[in-house]
């Protein structure tokens, strides 16, 4: 693209003061400069949740022989339907095209018609979950730091001493978000998905050196089996059942970022093109988060045996040293704050983009102040976007006390997404840009794929569903952690 097209169509005030030149994109917009390190960084972030401790678990219910193949699999899946996805950000071209700022506009530039609201409802929906559980994992992280030098001082068995309340660690969090959701956009978020990524490699190293450091102790002996739990020895024959299904969808949606793929795509530099840096930030996201899954499951599973707790990090799988436990904690914590931005960022950006085409004229959502701020330089206060995601916050924090097993609402949300996001759409985009011929090897074989995660998708929803009414029958308001 020439220069001289560049500025067609910009407001003339704005080139005349350099804002094209310097400010804005090709199209208007702020000016892209997302580089393959950004984009990484935030796919890392995305994946990479607390959830990662939790895959000792799902491969102990799994086994030796299915654990490992589930997480290749899933591994392959994301990256092959990230790919997909990834040359569906332009369109008709996915060089040259039209860009697409969100997965629904990318749904409704090759689909159309009613799965634009399928599209939405299922994005929307699974990140609103995604940033309420992260509300509640974030706090169990920070009870974690404080149980784990109650148990140092009191001793391990002193549970009723060291019980702690994770609500006012939900305000905390909250807090944080409320400041950073100011953040205005995913472009201004790289530096923070920078230092989620770093936190997630120290508390997944941490969690592996120490499963590493149990099983090189050797002490109590584990028993690992290449099936997983036995049933009669460990579980029964329905829970084992239940929690087959259970692992399985742990470990799919522990791949899932494509609710925020398109928003990454869109941060990046229009040279080289934005697909072909997605395609390599995606193999090397899914590649490192693998290396991570695969060595915090095996090992831990290693560690613990087929009695893996669900984290053994917050669950207390280890108690010492404790100074490294807080470390780790702290890590998760400072995570999800994060993570919770890469999340929230796309719901921020669709409800404000909606509000302003709506009402162009409200000066109260249209309408920037400049403020100087001493060490930031000039800041742009929106009163909408003050209150409005200030309203959001809050209210995701309410959720999360009222209801604080809600990570098993989040797997029922997971599973309904799965299927459609991270498959379905990408897969039907691919087949009709490419006008791939009905019943062709090509057309039958990806349509075989998409069926088989629906499977996938349906089996984790009832193992969800069955957590879930457990969760509902052993529910207490208000208790202590």
């Amino acid at each position: 693209m020439t220069k001289s097209s560049m500025h067609m169509g910009q407001d003339p005030e704005a080139f005349r003061s350099g804002g094209v030149q310097n400010n804005l994109d090709d199209d208007g917009r702020v000016k892209r400069t997302g580089t393959v390190v950004t984009a990484s960084a935030h796919i890392i972030t995305a994946v990479i949740g607390s959830g990662v401790l939790s895959l000792a678990w799902a491969i102990a219910q799994l086994g030796w022989v299915a654990g490992p193949a589930a997480l290749a699999a899933f591994s392959f899946i994301t990256f092959f339907t990230s790919t997909l996805l990834a040359d569906s950000y332009r369109s008709p071209d996915p060089v040259t095209g039209k860009r697409n700022y969100t997965y629904m506009d990318v749904v409704k530039a090759n689909l159309g018609g009613r799965k634009v609201q399928l599209c939405g409802l299922a994005q929307y929906g699974n990140l609103v979950g995604i940033t309420i559980g992260y509300t509640i994992t974030a706090s169990i992280s920070m009870v974690a730091v404080k149980k784990s030098n109650c148990f140092h001082k009191h001793g391990h068995d002193a549970k009723s001493i060291c019980q702690t309340s994770d609500y006012p660690f939900m305000i905390i969090f909250a807090c944080i978000q409320i400041v950073l959701s100011q953040i205005p956009d995913f472009h201004k978020l790289s530096w923070l998905s920078i230092v989620a990524a770093v936190m997630s490699f120290a508390y997944s190293t941490i969690g592996v050196a120490l499963s590493i450091v149990k099983v090189a102790g050797g002490g109590n002996h584990v028993r690992t089996t290449l099936t997983g739990t036995t049933v009669g020895v460990d579980v029964s024959g329905s829970e084992k059942v239940w929690r087959v299904f259970q692992a399985v969808g742990n470990i799919a949606f522990a791949y899932a970022y494509s609710t925020v793929l398109v928003e990454i795509q869109d941060t990046l530099k229009s040279s080289p093109p934005e697909n072909k840096v997605m395609k390599r930030a995606t193999l090397i996201g899914i590649s490192t988060t693998t290396l991570f899954y695969a060595l915090c499951g095996c090992i831990g599973y290693a560690a613990f045996g087929n009695d893996a707790p669900g984290n053994f990090l917050t669950g207390f799988g280890f108690y010492e040293p404790f100074w490294l436990i807080d470390i780790a904690n702290v890590c998760i914590a400072v995570h999800l704050v994060g993570a919770y931005q890469v999340f929230c960022q796309p719901i921020f950006g669709f409800v404000e983009s909606r509000c302003s085409k709506r009402w162009p004229n409200n000066t109260v959502i249209t309408r920037e102040i400049p403020v100087d701020i001493p060490g930031y330089g000039i800041y742009n206060i929106n009163l909408f976007r003050l209150i409005w995601r200030t309203a959001y916050v809050i209210v995701t924090a309410v959720i999360a006390m009222i209801l604080p097993f809600f990570n098993d609402f989040l797997g029922l949300l997971g599973a309904a997404s799965f299927w459609p996001l991270t498959v379905y759409f990408p897969v039907e985009m691919y087949i009709a840009r490419s006008k791939i011929r009905k019943f062709s090897f090509t057309w039958t074989w990806l349509k075989i794929l998409s069926w088989a995660c629906l499977v996938v998708s349906l089996v984790a929803a009832a193992g969800s569903v069955q957590g879930l009414i457990n969760s509902l029958k052993t529910y207490k308001p208000f208790k202590t952690q």
